[in-house]
């Protein structure tokens, strides 16, 4: 069996309002709600903006791991809507995931962030491709939201 090889797809670059729910210390942690406000996405094959209105359901573990479970719609410049969802993890040493809720700068490779995202668009358009392929992503944790690098997996 071979190594699984990937290709770039694109860099999604996203806008995050502070959480507009927090539910609170749950059974599983501390479960906060936070709306996607918009961003952008270029890559070799597509290009566009991320829509107002998705959501980032946020489990802050019992563990110290940060739970991910995003859903957004983007469209792309040449008017096609793709619908991504994605689920991911981000963790890292004490000290650092401290200076990242500060809002201070954190090297990407100081810590683990990473997800898998899905999307689906019309099976007839353009990325109908995007449908049929399993992604993955980098994360980068910025104080005006997260930055992916967004790869298929071969």
């Amino acid at each position: 069996m071979s190594e699984i090889q990937t290709e770039f797809v694109m860099e999604l670059k996203l806008s995050v309002a502070q959480p507009l729910a927090a539910v609170g210390n749950t059974q599983y942690g501390d479960r906060r709600i936070a709306r996607v406000t918009g961003g952008t996405f270029e890559g070799p094959n597509l290009k566009g903006t991320v829509h107002d209105g998705g959501g980032d359901w946020i489990l802050n573990r019992l563990d110290g791991v940060t739970q991910l479970d995003v859903r957004l719609t983007m469209e792309t410049d040449d008017g096609h809507l793709i619908y991504m969802t994605y689920k991911g993890l981000r963790h890292g040493p004490k000290e650092v995931m401290e200076r990242l809720a500060a809002g201070q700068p954190v090297d990407p490779s100081e810590l683990y962030f990473r997800t898998a995202p899905l999307f689906e668009t019309a099976a007839d358009g353009p990325y109908a491709w995007m449908n049929k392929s399993i992604f993955v992503s980098t994360g980068d944790r910025k104080p005006e939201g997260p930055i992916y690098r967004v790869f298929r997996v071969l």
